[in-house]
């Protein structure tokens, strides 16, 4: 039986909040309040979704914070 491995949120953030946008990782992690090692590190699948950065991307893309962490 094959494993459902479901994407890394930040492979969901980057593919509907970042490219539709068309900005750089630098100008949306000024935007967010991170640094830009910090956003990177949770689009590349390094990090996960804090719940402080669910309130950001909640302020920043919309969806509830709780909608972020669940990802």
């Amino acid at each position: 039986m094959r494993m459902f491995n479901p994407p890394h949120p930040g492979e969901i953030i980057r593919e509907f909040c970042v490219e539709p946008l068309n900005r750089s990782i630098t100008e949306l992690s000024k935007t967010l309040g991170v640094s830009r090692k910090t956003f990177s590190a949770l689009l590349n699948g390094h990090s996960g979704i804090s719940p402080e950065m669910a309130l950001r991307l909640s302020k920043v893309f919309g969806r509830s914070p709780e909608g972020w962490l669940q990802l």
